[in-house]
């Protein structure tokens, strides 16, 4: 069952649903939302993305978000996904990040941006 992120009910008042792709697409959001030590049992879940908001930008930073978002991807979703690369890009402000995978069920690649920062921190797809 692919519980639909954010939570909330169907029609019917039974937990929504989503599709196999798009349930991908929102784990991948949790991850980089979620700050490990955020969720009680999985003191390792997330990538702390979202606390960069507070963080001084700068490629450096940008580089090592990288590689913390690729590991965490690997550890979480390598079940689902085979990650072709994450590109973390610092542009004034703002954070960038791309993520290209392809799902293993179907073998078609996805990519998903984010963009956190003075524009305001969210997702798009």
């Amino acid at each position: 069952m692919n519980i639909a992120f954010p939570y909330n009910f169907d029609p019917t008042g039974h937990s929504a649903q989503t599709d196999p792709l798009q349930h991908i697409a929102d784990m991948i959001e949790q991850i980089l939302f979620t700050s490990p030590g955020e969720r009680v049992n999985r003191p390792t879940f997330g990538s702390g993305t979202a606390q960069l908001v507070f963080a001084p930008n700068s490629d450096v930073l940008a580089a090592a978000q990288q590689n913390v978002i690729q590991a965490s991807l690997q550890m979480w979703l390598s079940d689902l996904i085979r990650l072709q690369s994450v590109t973390v890009a610092a542009n004034d402000s703002t954070l960038q990040i791309t993520v290209v995978y392809v799902v293993l069920q179907t073998q078609q690649q996805q990519t998903q941006q984010f963009v956190y920062g003075a524009s305001g921190a969210g997702a798009g797809s």
